[in-house]
């Protein structure tokens, strides 16, 4: 049975500017659902001073200027910003850990003024493990995050606190950062958009502009793709270093050569749902006059094996450095914390430079790949959101923790790694009623051909949203 969809950011936006609801009242529902959805443990910290202040201002600038609040895409849209990654001022983060206290305004960036120069208000930040080292969000230091669609199971990580909030309908859009499927992850695990920008379109700084040596990208999960289409063009582009600009193709025409990935081998099996979702999103899209090139999994297993090692030893060095340069106590943080922090130091500088070369050549078979293809459909989760607690953080074996998280999303780092851009969306729900995604990934640029195509299938209408969002009008 087909439930209603339940809108979008856009339309929200486009009901305020209608005025329909003030800004002022699209925040307070957002706050008083935001309470009402506690149990999710979808946000961590709420600051509704922060975010009736903004909405206040907007309201002014609907006013005043409302020529200027016009063109704003999100004008007095709640938001909320994740707990890792920005930042944004009026929101002190602490990545999900006891090493850092809630205090102070909150620090400014690059992305969090682009956000607000969309007309998004931030009130509040979202639920993520401790420094995004999990695929799923139920940090020590709480509050465990639940999926929204079910509650035993996880909302995916380290962006789960923003997918669970979008998904429950607390806010329509919401910050997320992707360094190993970080967006991409949870958008599949409640049913939303997630896309994770090519390496370099989006601003990072300017303190985290070479977070993680670029892996990482910073955007948004949201419940429609033209949301996400909409945030991209308002964010990208001018980030100042440490890349250069990325130039954006212009979208496609004509027959495209779309690949078809759904094996994954013995070792990464996806569940046949899972499997038949990304077949029959593939058949779409060749079904439009496009030509689909079977692809097998000895032709990528290389570079998802590299992928997956590259992204371990960064994250430990990375955060060995940050702990001894920052001088804190390891002892405040999770066991599982603890042995990356060791693994880092204990990392003999040949091991790195093996990972990082392993990457490139990973960014390299990508490349070749793409040489005969202008898209690749693949899975995004190779099963069902697993059960709360299924990554626990209280044990120390560090390779253990890795090869659960390419289990579940095999191939989710490698976007990350090699710099590509790809995106994730439903097609389709289970037998359960959970959402069944499936993930496109294309060359460094080409995020917009990953927008135009995610929005034709998106158009089939195969899975629709549960929740309403938080004041939208009747």
């Amino acid at each position: 049975m087909t439930r209603p969809s339940f809108t979008d950011a856009t339309e929200l936006a486009g009901a305020i500017k209608s005025g329909k609801l003030t800004c002022v009242d699209a925040m307070q529902a957002a706050l008083a659902a935001c309470a009402m959805k506690d149990e999710l443990g979808a946000i961590t910290y709420v600051n509704p001073e922060a975010g009736l202040a903004a909405a206040h201002a907007m309201d002014k600038e609907a006013s005043q200027h409302p020529e200027r609040f016009a063109l704003r895409p999100f004008s007095g849209v709640p938001t909320v910003a994740k707990d890792l990654g920005g930042p944004f001022p009026g929101l002190p983060v602490t990545a999900g850990s006891r090493l850092f206290a809630r205090t102070g305004q909150g620090a400014d960036s690059d992305l969090a003024e682009r956000f607000r120069d969309a007309g998004l208000c931030a009130f509040g930040l979202t639920t993520s493990p401790e420094f995004g080292f999990s695929l799923t969000s139920e940090p020590a230091i709480g509050p465990i995050c639940r999926n929204p669609l079910d509650q035993g199971r996880t909302a995916g990580g380290s962006s789960g606190g923003a997918a669970a909030a979008v998904a429950a309908g607390i806010v329509a859009i919401a910050h997320a950062t992707d360094a190993g499927g970080s967006i991409r992850v949870p958008a599949a695990c409640c049913g939303l958009v997630g896309l994770k920008p090519t390496r370099g379109a989006v601003p990072a700084g300017p303190s985290f502009g070479n977070h993680l040596g670029g892996v990482a990208s910073e955007l948004a999960v949201t419940r429609s793709v033209r949301d996400t289409a909409r945030i991209f063009d308002a964010v990208r582009g001018r980030t100042r270093g440490p890349f250069a600009d990325i130039t954006q193709s212009a979208p496609k025409t004509g027959k495209l050569r779309i690949g078809l990935l759904a094996d994954t081998g013995q070792r990464y099996a996806i569940e046949q749902d899972r499997a038949q979702a990304v077949e029959a999103a593939a058949s779409f899209l060749e079904s439009r006059g496009n030509e689909l090139i079977s692809i097998r999994w000895d032709e990528m297993e290389s570079a998802v094996q590299a992928s997956a090692r590259a992204f371990g030893d960064i994250i430990s060095v990375n955060i060995a450095h940050l702990i001894d340069d920052l001088e804190l106590d390891t002892r405040l943080t999770e066991t599982m914390t603890q042995a990356f922090i060791m693994r880092g130091r204990a990392m003999p500088a040949t091991v790195l430079w093996s990972s990082l070369n392993g990457a490139v050549k990973a960014s390299r078979i990508l490349w070749e790949i793409f040489d005969r293809l202008d898209v690749i459909v693949m899975p995004m989760l190779a099963s069902v959101p697993p059960p709360i607690g299924s990554f626990p953080t209280d044990h120390s074996d560090t390779q253990l923790h890795l090869e659960r998280m390419t289990s579940f999303a095999p191939l989710a780092a490698l976007a990350n790694i090699s710099g590509f851009p790809a995106i994730t969306l439903p097609f389709g729900e289970d037998a359960e009623g959970l959402p069944l995604p499936v993930q496109l990934m294309a060359p460094m640029g080409e995020d917009k051909l990953l927008l135009q195509l995610a929005s034709a299938l998106e158009a089939e209408q195969r899975w629709q949203h549960r929740y309403p969002i938080a004041g939208f009008p009747a």
